[in-house]
């Protein structure tokens, strides 16, 4: 799977975030609109100059996406603090 990237904006596909963050696809739209999902996106320095760092919020889980400039997903990770809350620390709003 690939992110597109066009005029300074990423469109990932909802099924991949339903995936990282455990709600259905169809729940995505809403659920970033309503602030439920929330996401940061950083451009990376030095050896990682050509890359981003997409990451996603959502109730107790944190997903990483690492993608190139063409948008092809390098890494992923997810952190699920299951019945805990995400820390203040790691949810960046």
């Amino acid at each position: 799977m690939q992110i597109e990237i066009g005029d300074g904006a990423f469109l990932v596909d909802a099924a991949l975030l339903g995936e990282l963050l455990d709600v259905s696809p169809s729940n995505v739209v809403s659920l970033m609109r309503d602030l439920a999902i929330t996401s940061t996106c950083e451009k990376g320095i030095d050896i990682h100059q050509n890359e981003f760092r997409l990451t996603f919020f959502h109730g107790n889980r944190r997903a990483r996406l690492r993608i190139d400039k063409s948008g092809h997903i390098l890494q992923r990770s997810i952190i699920d603090f299951g019945e805990r809350p995400l820390p203040k620390t790691l949810h960046k709003r």
